[in-house]
């Protein structure tokens, strides 16, 4: 069976993204020569020795299966790739860097990207195209939505609730909920780099700072 791969998007995290899907790929006995990387304007053919190619010139190569994992940081314009390429069978594909500490009772939605140095502990779970970018953690009873994004280092401490589309800045630290009544961020909300947050957070505003306020309020 024909298999082809492809990380869509070939920017700073599509290139990060590469070399871990590259690796997982030959751990499995599979050809790189069948890893791509997808865009929607190719301006380079050859990027780091990965061949550049458009969706479009992706989705015309006859292969049985597909797979993309979509190295892009907003969680919307994910969703929006990934609803485009719904109908043309295309499989969600998670790239898992080989030293991420995975540890019991863990659900990983499809179609995530975990960077090196990533730790998931216990009893959590994980819903789709999650990013979790280099250092970042999430402790035990956790429940994480679709199309959230960690970038580095992010802190995000037991019993907490991220709903969807929401973006976590780097070094951000998520204090610990409680048993039956966990820490709540809510639906599209954004955490500031560096921020603290030490109480729920409304959906769709964005907060910053040491607690974390809001500096900008929902839409």
């Amino acid at each position: 069976m024909k298999e082809i791969y492809g990380v869509f998007g070939a920017g700073g995290y599509g290139r990060e993204v590469m070399p871990l899907a590259r690796k997982q790929l030959q751990k499995i006995g599979k050809s790189i020569e069948s890893l791509f990387f997808v865009v929607d304007n190719v301006e380079k053919r050859n990027i780091n020795g990965t061949q550049v190619i458009s969706l479009t010139e992706f989705l015309k190569i006859d292969a049985e299966q597909k797979y993309l994992t979509f190295a892009i940081a907003d969680g919307k314009a994910r969703a929006s790739l990934i609803n485009r390429v719904q109908s043309k069978e295309i499989l969600d594909w998670t790239v898992i860097a080989e030293n991420c500490v995975v540890l019991d009772g863990v659900t990983i939605g499809l179609g995530s990207i975990l960077s090196p140095f990533v730790t998931i502990t216990s009893n959590v779970t994980i819903g789709s195209s999650f990013h979790a970018n280099l250092y970042s953690y999430i402790a035990h009873d956790c429940v994480i939505g679709d199309y959230v994004t960690f970038a580095p280092g992010v802190k995000c401490n037991g019993n907490v609730v991220i709903e969807s589309h929401a973006y976590v800045g780097a070094g951000a630290i998520i204090r610990p909920g409680r048993t039956g009544k966990p820490l709540r961020i809510g639906e599209g909300a954004v955490i500031g780099m560096g921020a603290v947050v030490t109480k729920d957070v409304p959906a769709g505003v964005t907060v910053f700072g040491n607690p974390a306020k809001i500096i900008k309020a929902a839409a």
